[in-house]
């Protein structure tokens, strides 16, 4: 099977390239590689890839150029997508909105409109657990109505779920959309606060800890996320009028990934303490703007329908992002 990845040479799009190359599949990495952060640690992971893999084959290409998409896989018998490509960042939205409409809005139009003309057999594309917004109701799950998101970030995810609605109604495209719960693990991203607690911890800095640490995340670890992926790639939803996840009766389905549990911020801190072997130094500060309290997955629809089931606590997880992190950069 021939599988297209966007954003290939980003931390989730790495991992599940990764393991589909290992099972034996073809894998065209699509990426823009643009400087939302490091370029370097995007380059250190498609080189990774092609280090390891004679299956995999890197395009370096903007997915909101719908000319330079068609021209880039021209040819390449692409069976199915999982689109991971995107703008990521609920606060770089709030200063750069207009990167969010071309890559999140344009973007994932152009991916549609790729698989509805080439037969693509499934389209996998990431949302986010940010859709739920203001949302208070805990656990969030997929049945839970979305409609006040507080970031633009959280705009365009919700709006890429309605726009897959309508192209899996009108052309009976087969889709599922993943709303991941605050990934974490080795080769992650530099903006995400694991990584910049640990880096400041090492480095002696202050870490900024918002809401006065009165936060709790359902961290997943990056391996619990590309099962939940994969397996959702090899079932796609049936065009058989019957309700899926998330409420359509068309070929599209809503799934949450999660650990399925809500962890305090400050036990995550103390992870990360224990594991570097310092103490951090605090700054408290308010909650920012487009940011929420509380996450916490309801991940009752895909163990039902896919058996899913996340292995790794946080009280594995943390240390193994930490050695990763240290060997990576040499610290």
């Amino acid at each position: 099977m021939t599988v297209l990845v966007t954003g290939a040479a980003g931390f989730i799009g790495f991992h599940v390239a990764q393991r589909l190359l290992a099972r034996g599949d073809e894998v065209i990495g699509l990426d823009s590689l643009n400087d939302y952060y490091d370029v370097g640690l995007k380059q250190a992971r498609v080189a990774e890839l092609e280090r390891h893999h004679n299956a995999f084959r890197f395009v370096q290409c903007d997915f909101a150029d719908m000319a330079a998409v068609n021209a880039a896989l021209q040819g390449l018998g692409i069976d199915r997508i999982v689109h991971l490509g995107a703008q990521a960042g609920v606060r770089y939205s709030i200063t750069n909105p207009h990167a969010y409409v071309q890559s999140n809005l344009v973007g994932h139009l152009n991916l549609m409109e790729y698989a509805r003309h080439n037969g693509v057999r499934h389209l996998v594309y990431a949302s986010s657990s940010s859709v739920y917004g203001s949302n208070t109701k805990l656990p969030f799950a997929v049945e839970d109505r979305v409609d006040h998101p507080i970031s633009l970030y959280a705009a365009t995810k919700k709006a890429d779920e309605l726009m897959s609605e309508t192209y899996s109604h009108l052309y009976r495209l087969p889709q599922t959309g993943l709303r991941f719960f605050t990934v974490y693990g080795p080769w992650g991203r530099p903006d995400m606060a694991m990584w910049l607690f640990t880096d400041a911890i090492l480095q002696g800095r202050p870490i900024k800890i918002f809401n006065g640490g009165n936060m709790r995340r359902d961290f997943t670890y990056i391996d619990d996320i590309v099962t939940g992926i994969v397996a959702s790639l090899d079932n796609p939803p049936a065009d058989d009028g019957q309700p899926k996840a998330g409420g359509s009766v068309n070929p599209h389905r809503l799934y949450n990934i999660g650990n399925h549990r809500s962890e305090e911020l400050m036990r995550m801190i103390g992870l990360i303490e224990a594991a570097v072997g310092r103490e951090a130094i605090k700054e408290y500060l308010p909650m920012q703007d487009g940011d929420v309290k509380d996450s916490f997955a309801d991940i009752s629809a895909i163990q039902r329908d896919l058996g899913f089931a996340p292995t790794t606590s946080i009280d594995e997880g943390v240390p193994r992002f930490v050695e990763w992190f240290r060997r990576y950069n040499g610290v």
